[in-house]
């Protein structure tokens, strides 16, 4: 048995494939059978990391008498979110607007045949529980209110479309929020942070890389307390157990404010987030210890990223599944990473079970649940800072950890490649390819752009070279969003002052002039669909941050610094446009969009742009010094003498080893050449 998403390419979609649901994918066949059946339409939206995405699954989806309820009352639509973001976002805001309660994944939501909202929910069990109705006994009630209730349902979702259009934001003409409108984000970063444990709220707690990243921004300017927390929340975060402390690399989330516990997926849109943020907190940094986690978490981080997500291509893939097989053959989340200390015990010496028991954590009471909630467990966590003594043992407890649990079943994987997940993988592979003077690193960056500029930037048929959003197994497909643009966009500049390529600032141009013609609205900022992409319910223009940087915010940064580098007025006035859009939004609530409050903060002072132009190996030397500071507000380009195509604004005659200018808006300096001279003017 078979239905038809057994042709699609996404992994999340392809498990459902042989469900006995009839699902459809999200296009024109579902959409037009409901139209021609006046049947109303089950959307389910999840992705192929997501815990309670499988629970429903195998509750529900697998069942034959479930299925046989949703396909005698809906047509089915499956979705995978990470594929098809601009559905996602629209149907979790109109939950949220429905249920007056967050979203997450799954997002159940029966729509009309025209594709309304009228009920929405995330998870339902097949049975009445956990204070939710059962799925099969909600299934005929909702088919029956869309039928028997026509008058409430078109009054509904006529109220919902007006509240959806709402949230399209009012343009000023103006740019009126300035630098205490930045202070009024750190106030209330600061009002939210837990100071005991680090990072925002209470449990659960989430990385917000985007947050972290303006507390460092304001840390350079001069807020020390900024800089206490960024750093507070990276060590934390490194020492928790949703760092992977075996293997590397970061989970999705901690289900507890300490950090310990995670929710066990991983993602590359994290990893790539926090690559950079290690980087730069390294820089911040002056205290030895710290920088050396720093340093540690970044190079575990990258050879788990090599070791398990690495394409043969060079591209990166999606994400690892918080579910694998137990010692029992269950599916259980976590079963992969969890010991017991028995296991620990015969592997390990007396003196390596020591030091990691104290270590990790096994000395201290069960900290994981398993389905068999009498089957306790242990998760690693960095319980103790170590002393030098300890460290060899600890490596080696480790090293003999990590091959035992290749053993075990692994996690499955999502290999598909999102552009936008990869363009925030290779900017952070490059900065941290920059910042630690890592050419291994810096190929990795420059393989992945390699393979999204010849696989995913296509030519259509009217000629016009337009980019993808994903590609798996050969296949490439879907029309790429606001996102990929604006963070291939963000990546491109920053790869290219890691290591200047001519080709990277090519595609940069032709990415730019992309995202200006299919994105920009006509007041200003930009849609998350591209002018031509099929007409839906809602056209999303948003300002916030969620676990990935709006894209507005990066679009408006990216072109900002764009415009600096090559001295292009379009670009500086696309990027002021975005913020008078949002210009209300950034003042109303800066802390939630911190990306917003970045481009703000270059707006008002812009961002120096450094070039420097020389022999190869001294410009090494040259490069080694300065990134041992922290400029996040400036832009370094590297430009030895083997760089001949450049743009007229990098353009520069050196006469001695190394020269050195500094640009401020419109102004640069006489070339500067000794390296004492240029610290002391940056």
């Amino acid at each position: 048995m078979s239905n038809k998403l057994k042709h699609e390419t996404s992994p999340y979609l392809l498990q459902h494939a042989d469900n006995p649901v009839e699902w459809y994918p999200w296009g024109e066949q579902a959409l037009a059978l409901a139209r021609e059946q006046n049947k109303p339409i089950l959307l389910s939206i999840g992705y192929s990391a997501c815990h309670w995405c499988h629970v429903m699954a195998h509750e529900s989806f697998e069942d034959a008498e479930v299925a046989a309820i949703m396909n005698a009352h809906f047509i089915n639509i499956k979705v995978d979110r990470e594929e098809r973001p601009d559905i996602d976002q629209i149907y979790q805001t109109a939950h949220s607007m429905l249920s007056q309660k967050s979203g997450g994944w799954p997002l159940t939501v029966f729509l009309t045949p025209n594709q309304a909202p009228y009920f929405t929910g995330t998870y339902f069990p097949k049975s009445a529980r956990y204070q939710l109705p059962g799925f099969a006994d909600l299934i005929p009630r909702v088919a029956a209110y869309y039928h028997e209730r026509k008058d409430d349902v078109a009054t509904q979702t006529q109220q919902l479309a007006d509240a959806l259009a709402r949230t399209i934001p009012v343009a000023n003409t103006l740019v009126t929020a300035d630098e205490s409108t930045i202070k009024l984000g750190f106030e209330q970063l600061r009002e939210s942070f837990d100071f005991e444990n680090g990072g925002f709220g209470s449990a659960p707690k989430f990385p917000n890389p985007a947050d972290i990243s303006l507390l460092l921004q304001q840390a350079k300017a001069g807020n020390k307390e900024a800089g206490a927390m960024a750093l507070q929340m990276l060590s934390a975060m490194a020492a928790g157990g949703i760092y992977d402390q075996i293997g590397g690399g970061f989970c999705r989330y901690s289900v507890d404010e300490r950090w310990n516990i995670p929710h066990f997926e991983k993602m590359l849109y994290d990893n790539g987030q926090l690559l950079f943020l290690y980087a730069d907190g390294w820089q911040l940094s002056k205290n030895p210890a710290e920088k050396a986690i720093y340093a540690q978490i970044t190079e575990e981080t990258i050879s788990w990223l090599q070791r398990e997500m690495l394409s043969p291509k060079g591209a990166i893939y999606s994400s690892l599944d918080a579910d694998s097989l137990d010692a029992n053959g269950h599916s259980e989340e976590g079963a992969f990473y969890v010991w017991q200390p028995a296991e620990v015990k015969a592997l390990l010496t007396p003196e390596e079970f020591v030091v990691a028991s104290r270590c990790f954590g096994f000395d201290k009471a069960a900290n994981f649940e398993t389905h068999n909630i009498a089957a306790r467990a242990w998760h690693a966590y960095m319980a103790i800072a170590l002393d030098a003594h300890d460290k060899p043992l600890l490596q080696a407890a480790k090293t003999k950890l990590f091959n035992a649990r290749e053993r075990r079943p692994r996690p499955g994987l999502d290999d598909k490649i999102l552009t936008s997940w990869n363009a925030l993988a290779i900017k952070g592979l490059a900065r941290a390819s920059y910042v630690f003077g890592r050419t291994d690193w810096l190929k990795l960056a420059q393989n992945a752009v390699d393979f999204i500029r010849q696989n995913l930037w296509v030519q259509s048929p009217a000629g016009v070279f337009q980019l993808l959003a994903t590609a798996k197994d050969d296949k490439v497909h879907l029309n790429a969003y606001l996102d990929d643009y604006a963070f291939l966009l963000d990546a491109l500049i920053e790869l290219m002052q890691a290591d200047y390529r001519s080709i990277d600032m090519q595609f940069a141009e032709e990415i730019a002039e992309a995202l200006l013609e299919n994105f920009e609205a006509e007041d200003g900022g930009f849609y998350f669909t591209a002018h031509h992409h099929e007409q839906l319910i809602h056209r999303p223009k948003q300002g916030y941050d969620n676990a990935t940087p709006n894209g507005n915010g990066i679009a408006a940064i990216a072109l900002q610094r764009f415009g600096h580098i090559l001295g292009e007025p379009r670009y500086l006035q696309s990027a002021e446009r975005t913020l008078q859009a949002f210009d209300n939004t950034i003042k109303r609530n800066p802390a939630g969009c911190a990306s917003l409050g970045h481009a703000l903060i270059e707006y008002l002072t812009p961002p120096t742009l450094v070039i420097l132009r020389g022999e190869k190996e001294k410009l090494q030397h040259w490069r080694h010094e300065i990134t041992q500071h922290y400029y996040p507000h400036h832009l370094f380009f590297y430009l030895d003498e083997t760089i001949e195509a450049l743009p007229k604004t990098l353009q520069r005659n050196y006469s001695s080893d190394v020269n050195a200018w500094i640009c401020k808006g419109v102004t640069c300096s006489q070339g500067i050449d000794n390296l004492a001279g240029l610290l002391s003017e940056v």
